[in-house]
């Protein structure tokens, strides 16, 4: 690049890039390098946009039909790519856009000048000062457009009018948050009035960040190119990025809702403390299921260059603990297999003389949510333990009795050479303590932390050595738990007070999908991974689309009819088959769907449990409601949605009532971390007795 000058891309630029078709694309990313190089090169021709009253605004010509859209600041050396489309659909995007630093924020921002507007008394941001508005980020010449807007319907309509940070704090205000609150949530860098016009300057800040990206070579170009709508590999909201660069005294907690961004910021953490280790040291990125892991590894090659991937240990966690007890000469086989493992607490039950009457599912549980996690491995132990939780109630006599059980589980394991997972860690854990005193890595990311159990972060704990600075990261959402485990931090070592954030915006889903989604836990309390309530009521999309259609049907036949129906239609009008997905509950159930698409010649993609999903492969995807857990495409059905099978009825019941009702909000997490996996549209559909959660 020439010397002095400054070129960055716009958020913008990449969404009207990745709608162009593939022969043009070629065309463009040639003269994006070019323009990066030197946007003063002869051959690149800068023509005024006509009619456009900014002064900065030019089109560059690619070809007779295509042409860029830039802003050219020749006092500070900054250009600008911000759109490219055919030459008329350019010219009409920048007609009358504006390219400014906001005096208030010192943020850059394009947005599109509304002349003769009138201020409505009436309207919904009318009791609002002008100053206050300017606070938030709205262009003085966008005052009495703001104040003219009579309805949230239509804010919602004029999102492409507004720069990205003043359309945000509008969204908030919209939903009623006090001017207060929404200055808080924006968390912006607001300081004394700035007066430079330079925008070079204003491309550092914060706010600017989450919409331009200043690129510096040829390879980084090309990889953002690469994938121009996977935009969270470039931009990160100020509240994110903050969270990405800090250095904490101790563990961090991060907290939010699907589709708020959790896992962009662990994955962006994690590039960001293994780009600061010294020669030899990893870090460790970690979360509960191996499918997970599979997709976390493939997005961060996406992110991070080779030195930094070998700086990234990835794995779930599961696998990590075989793997440190296969290397310790750990001698017990590890089961997995329910029915296995249920066999043998089956002998228990029978060894240790059960005779209260309890059912076999009693005693795992209390095994899992008791004994296990308080390390109560003796009867002396387990009779004083705390059994907070449990709806059962146990006196002395009735403990000694079911310890005869776990006693005799215990026995079996031994006996014969095998452990169960839960355990397995509590074994590690002492051997990595005697191990490893100083702890196995400098730094430990847990993703989807809601899913792990008190025993794994005693282990996380202890892995991570002493509390130091940016030891655990530690990111998840109770919301979506959809297993057995819960955990709480402070009791496991893990100290997060003063160290936690929320993230309040959702990315990924409209705003209708993320309340519908929430609807279905409404009265359900969550916790925050410690010992408080997540409330979650600070969250909001800033899109906004359909509600979910909800369809029952007579039969399969009809339902099926309808899905592939609907999934031609979405093909047909441009929709990539790869971007729509059908999610059931159980793999039998996925098996029957495949077979209906086959039969209609729909190319589909069974999504496996321990690889990533390769958007390259043609054909609509199929996943179970577990497996689609961290991924997301535009359409989503859910189907056979029947009672009986959401919720499955095997899963809710228990002999101990506060477990019933644990297993069904289980259930019910399940389904909201579905139907939240959708961008723009969702259909739930069912046969027969429609699912009692959707009436």
């Amino acid at each position: 690049m020439a010397n002095n000058i400054k070129v960055a891309m716009s958020s913008d630029f990449l969404t009207a890039f990745a709608s162009l078709p593939a022969d043009e694309k070629g065309t463009v990313m040639e003269f994006s390098n070019k323009f990066r190089n030197n946007p003063l090169f002869e051959s690149i021709k800068y023509e005024p946009v006509p009619e456009n009253k900014d002064g900065k605004f030019f089109a560059v010509p690619l070809d007779e039909q295509y042409a860029c859209i830039v802003v050219k600041q020749e006092k500070y050396n900054v250009y600008l790519l911000l759109w490219v489309d055919t030459k008329d659909n350019a010219f009409s995007w920048a007609k009358n856009k504006r390219c400014e630093v906001n005096p208030v924020s010192g943020t850059l921002q394009i947005y599109e000048e509304q002349e003769n507007t009138v201020a409505n008394e009436t309207g919904i941001f009318a009791m609002y000062s002008d100053d206050e508005l300017l606070n938030l980020g709205v262009p003085d010449s966008l005052l009495n457009y703001t104040k003219s807007l009579a309805s949230k319907t239509a804010l919602y309509k004029a999102k492409n009018i507004y720069p990205t940070d003043a359309f945000e704090g509008l969204s908030w205000l919209a939903e009623d948050i006090p001017l207060e609150e929404v200055m808080e949530l924006l968390d912006s860098e607001r300081g004394e009035a700035k007066t430079t016009d330079n925008i070079g300057a204003a491309l550092t800040h914060p706010d600017t960040l989450k919409s331009f990206v200043v690129v510096d070579g040829e390879e980084e170009l090309r990889n953002i190119m690469s994938a121009p709508l996977e935009k969270w590999r470039v931009f990160l909201h100020p509240t994110q990025r903050k969270l990405v660069n800090k250095d904490y005294s101790g563990p961090v907690r991060v907290l939010g809702s699907a589709g708020t961004g959790k896992t962009v910021v662990a994955m962006h953490r994690a590039k960001y403390l293994a780009s600061k280790l010294g020669v030899g040291k990893r870090i460790l990125f970690t979360t509960f299921t191996a499918n997970l892991a599979a997709d976390i590894k493939e997005n961060l090659r996406k992110i991070c260059d080779v030195d930094v991937m070998r700086k990234i240990e990835i794995i779930n966690f599961d696998a990590w603990v075989n793997q440190y007890l296969s290397k310790s000469g750990y001698k017990a086989r590890i089961i997995y297999d329910i029915d296995k493992l249920l066999e043998l607490w089956e002998r228990a039950l029978i060894e240790g003389q059960e005779n209260i009457g309890l059912p076999v599912d009693f005693y795992i549980d209390e095994w899992i949510r008791v004994v296990v996690p308080q390390e109560a491995f003796s009867l002396a132990a387990y009779v004083k333990t705390s059994r907070a939780g449990r709806g059962m109630r146990l006196d002395r006599k009735k403990r000694i009795a079911v310890w005869k059980v776990i006693e005799a589980y215990m026995s079996i394991l031994k006996e014969d050479k095998i452990r169960d997972f839960n355990y397995a860690v509590y074994e590690c854990s002492a051997l990595v303590a005697k191990n490893e005193p100083d702890g196995l890595y400098p730094h430990i990311i847990v993703d989807e932390a809601q899913d792990l159990s008190d025993n794994a972060y005693k282990l996380l704990r202890t892995m991570a050595g002493e509390q130091h600075i940016n030891d655990l990261f530690i990111a998840g959402d109770s919301h979506q738990r959809i297993y057995k485990n819960r955990a709480v931090l402070s009791r496991c070592g893990i100290n997060v007070r003063g160290r936690s954030s929320i993230l309040k915006i959702n990315y990924r889903t409209t705003e209708e999908i993320r309340k519908a989604a929430l609807g279905l836990l409404q009265g359900v309390t969550f916790d925050d991974l410690d010992e408080s309530v997540d409330i979650g009521d600070k969250c909001q999309s800033l899109t906004h689309g359909q509600y979910p259609q909800i369809k029952k049907f007579r039969d399969a036949n009809e339902e099926s009819n309808f899905i592939t129906s609907e999934i031609q239609k979405l093909v047909n009008s441009g929709v990539s088959a790869s971007n729509i997905c059908i999610v059931t509950r159980t793999n039998r159930l996925l098996d029957n769907y495949q077979t209906v698409l086959s039969a209609q010649d729909i190319k589909s993609v069974k999504i496996s449990r321990k690889q990533s999903d390769n958007r390259n492969i043609d054909g609509v995807r199929l996943a179970t409601m577990h497996r689609i857990k961290g991924l997301e495409f535009q359409y989503v059905f859910l189907v056979a949605v029947n009672d009986g099978i959401v919720p499955l009825a095997n899963t809710v019941e228990s002999a101990d009532e506060i477990t019933a009702v644990e297993n069904l909000t289980a259930e019910k997490c399940l389904l909201y971390v579905a139907l939240t996996r959708a961008q723009k549209m969702a259909y739930v559909t069912g046969y027969g007795k429609m699912s009692t959660l959707f009436e």
